[in-house]
């Protein structure tokens, strides 16, 4: 059974690779052009979610895992190469985690707080917010490096990475994978159905004031240009939000299950190690959907990627007929 579940992980963080790194340049490609009709601070947010899901991708399943299955034996092994691998993997986890979340409470301002909207809901600020996040989070990951010993030591060269014992036994270890958890997730969870909360009660408080006061009935449907940009807004958050939400309960449950059980980490039965690495491929999978859901949701996304799709094509046709005539 394990060694069918360690194929299809092969399979599997390959499959995720292969579209991740793509859709995830496309997305940052046609977001920073500006051409989306979204707001500077929501652009830039966005950008910044597929950034870090690109560089997730990047050092969790290209240079940690796809190198494990496939190319085994390389640099990369090397004990500190993979600490290193580890600690920025890490870091762009969180990243991607957390810019999810300032994503979420800046457009819960911008929603639903009028007089916040303009001070907070800028470029600058979302700028300032992305950097100083994504700075504090390569910090937090630091003593990540420590937590590693060599497998083997060849002529001298550590070769590969494991966890220390004391990873899971001493107390200040122990408080710091406590933290790191609650940190990412379990954190990032609560903010983000609180905000979502709060935002889609005070949109249904809102909509029904305004079919008040513009004298609606069931019968008329006259359009509210407002209503609308605030529907499309809020379908995009839920949609980003609640696919964070639903790939990301599987490693939640299974943290929270294990710490209530008193499970040790380090000694899983094949069921529970079964369902803590489901947990990590639907975890890298949520890297990748980004960027469809940009394309469901939204029709300037769309055009633009289609034109970026035809521009080649045209090119090339147009060349061709060029020397033809």
């Amino acid at each position: 059974m394990l060694e069918l579940f360690y194929n299809v992980r092969k399979i599997y963080y390959l499959f995720v690779s292969i579209v991740g790194v793509p859709v995830n340049l496309v997305a940052i490609v046609i977001l920073s052009r500006g051409k989306c009709g979204l707001s500077t601070c929501t652009t830039r947010y966005l950008v910044a979610m597929a950034t870090a899901d690109l560089l997730t991708i990047t050092f969790q399943v290209i240079l940690w895992r796809i190198s494990y299955y496939y190319f085994p034996g390389t640099f990369l092994d090397i004990t500190p190469v993979c600490s290193v691998i580890c600690v920025l993997g890490q870091a762009a986890t969180d990243c991607s985690v957390w810019f999810t979340v300032t994503f979420t409470f800046d457009r819960f301002v911008a929603i639903c707080c009028q007089k916040g909207k303009t001070m907070y809901c800028s470029g600058r600020i979302a700028a300032a917010v992305l950097i100083t996040s994504g700075v504090l989070f390569c910090f937090k990951n630091v003593p990540t490096f420590f937590i590693f010993l060599p497998v083997n030591v060849i002529d001298n060269i550590p070769w590969d990475c494991i966890r220390k014992p004391a990873y899971f036994e001493d107390p200040g270890w122990v408080g710091f994978r406590w933290f790191s958890t609650v940190l990412t997730p379990l954190l990032p969870f609560v903010l983000i159905l609180l905000f979502n909360a709060l935002t889609v009660r005070h949109i249904l408080v809102t909509s029904r004031v305004r079919k008040g006061l513009r004298g609606q009935s069931k019968e008329e449907n006259r359009s509210d240009p407002e209503m609308e940009s605030r529907r499309r807004s809020v379908i995009l958050l839920l949609s980003i939000s609640g696919s964070f939400i639903i790939l990301w309960s599987v490693s939640v449950a299974e943290f929270l299950y294990n710490t209530i059980a008193g499970l040790d980490q380090n000694n899983y039965n094949d069921s529970e190690y079964t369902v803590e690495h489901s947990g990590y491929m639907l975890m890298m999978l949520s890297c990748c959907t980004n960027t469809f859901i940009y394309g469901v949701t939204q029709l300037k996304f769309r055009e633009q990627f289609i034109s970026a799709v035809k521009y080649p094509l045209t090119a090339i046709i147009h060349l061709i007929y060029k020397q033809n005539f």
